[in-house]
């Protein structure tokens, strides 16, 4: 990690900080991929049980893709590498084996509204601005597969509605709608809460857990029938499910391991 990205270990908790305050945490091409890195190599060993996402300063989220790193751009591979590996980031933190949560302050435009919209759980402070205001500001374009991302999240009307007229919604519509489950009174309310979220999944069977989110994730992607063979079978065919079982009938708490 680089001091732009700050990646942290406490309690089996995972924290990836935006760590650009000065620029409202605009996101490089190096901040992309690392966040890309944690996510892909998230241990499933029971080392870390939850993953937290925020920026640093209080003030944004992420304020989308660094606008300089786009002044060399000059070829169509420039464009379509980019989205390209945009759309692999995201895929990473869908496929992230632990549960995510963004934790939203302030400004959530661009590609880091796209980071939260792929997180599991977001939450906000008061102050969010979540949207893609590219029609006024950048003149660029979100890929196919973003655009399905954000009907799939916003609805195709509102997606719709809110990139061509480049408005940005804010708290209190985001929580109307569902775009964060919890809105809280300022970022550390925000932060506190977040620790609170990611300690409550830390006690949940982690295979069910992994099991929901890939079963969501294939079901995007491939629709319902969509194959779940496996998932079924790691739960199922588990020690914790077992362990489940007897804990229920004992009426005590399950001891979860992870296999």
């Amino acid at each position: 990690m680089t001091d732009e990205l700050i990646h942290t270990l406490e309690d089996g908790i995972a924290t990836v900080t935006f760590n650009r305050p000065e620029s409202r945490n605009a996101l490089t091409f190096a901040m992309y991929e690392g966040l890309a890195r944690i996510c892909a190599e998230a241990p499933t060993d029971g080392s870390v049980k939850a993953i937290i996402v925020q920026g640093a300063g209080g003030r944004a989220f992420a304020a989308g893709t660094d606008m300089t790193q786009f002044r060399g751009f000059a070829t169509d591979e420039d464009a379509l590498g980019y989205e390209k590996k945009m759309d692999g980031v995201l895929k990473a933190i869908e496929a992230c084996p632990l549960p995510t949560i963004a934790a939203i302050t302030g400004a959530c435009t661009g590609g880091g509204a796209a980071i939260a919209a792929c997180c599991d759980l977001r939450i906000s402070d008061q102050r969010l601005k979540f949207g893609f205001p590219i029609a006024r500001t950048l003149g660029n374009c979100l890929s196919v597969g973003n655009l399905a991302r954000l009907a799939a999240l916003l609805g195709p009307a509102r997606t719709r509605e809110i990139l061509l007229t480049a408005r940005l919604i804010e708290a209190e519509e985001a929580k109307a709608i569902g775009l964060v489950s919890e809105v809280l009174t300022d970022a550390d309310a925000l932060a506190a809460r977040a620790r609170e979220l990611a300690a409550l999944l830390a006690t949940h069977a982690p295979l069910t857990l992994r099991a929901t989110k890939e079963g969501l994730r294939r079901a995007f992607y491939h629709g319902p029938e969509a194959e779940d063979a496996d998932l079924i079978l790691m739960t199922y065919m588990s020690a914790d499910f077992r362990e489940g079982m007897e804990a229920f009938l004992a009426k005590r708490a399950p001891d979860w391991k992870g296999r």
